[in-house]
């Protein structure tokens, strides 16, 4: 049976797709509420970052600023943190909160944080899984070809794990970020606290979101090949 982009399975994945929606129209707004708030000590966030590392030992993870919006990240190979414009040159409560997340993963790794390190191990896996799970899963069904829509399924569930693994490397990394911001003195009261807090929470969902699509869509290849209910004799 050929089933057409918009085959009626979709209707699964759409409570996914709005939480993603969702998520991305939060992140936005929370970024472009708190990047009008700035922080009292006036530190942007590439300074902040740099004395982070420097209070942790880590001084040879250098600081970098990168183009982009919100395209901040932790390099692990290279050991270079990249901040956004906003983000390096920002005395905001969100440039703060971002510089700080991304620096709570420089931490991660050189204190061998185990869930990032499975993270990493996934990351070759999950990179050829999700460019290669749908269109053999495609083709397996075009094909009346189990074997094929299996390695499919097979594939997106590397995909999924990937997410999940991810989950709990991006909340503790907002939760190092929160203590080291307050405890160091760079966010000075419970204003400040809350609105870095609302920053990283905004930021945690679309992780969460990008998890439920992935998961949604697992469960819709499965209801397609028939191996979800189906009872082998």
């Amino acid at each position: 049976m050929f089933y057409s982009v918009f085959d009626p399975t979709m209707i699964i994945v759409i409570p996914g797709l709005l939480a993603a929606i969702y998520a991305q129209l939060k992140v936005q707004s929370t970024f472009a509420r708190f990047s009008a708030v700035n922080a009292a000590r006036g530190l942007t966030g590439a300074e902040a970052a740099r004395d982070i590392l420097h209070r942790q030992g880590l001084d040879h993870v250098q600081v970098e600023m990168i183009e982009g919006r919100l395209s901040d990240n932790y390099d692990p190979r290279d050991k270079v943190l990249h901040l956004s414009p906003e983000v390096y040159r920002g005395t905001s409560l969100a440039s703060l909160g971002v510089a700080a997340h991304e620096t709570g993963h420089a931490i991660q790794h050189a204190a061998g944080y185990l869930p990032l390190n499975i993270r990493h191990s996934l990351v070759p896996i999950a990179s050829v899984s999700s460019t290669a799970a749908f269109p053999l899963f495609l083709i397996g069904l075009l094909l009346t070809n189990p074997v094929l829509m299996k390695t499919g399924i097979y594939l997106f569930s590397a995909v999924l794990l990937f997410q999940i693994v991810t989950l709990p490397v991006e909340f503790n990394a907002s939760r190092r970020a929160l203590v080291l911001l307050e405890g160091n003195g760079y966010i000075t009261n419970r204003e400040e606290v809350d609105g870095v807090r609302s920053v990283l929470s905004a930021a945690a969902l679309t992780y969460v979101a990008a998890a439920l699509v992935s998961l949604l869509n697992l469960l819709r290849l499965l209801l397609i090949s028939g191996l979800l209910g189906r009872r082998d004799d």
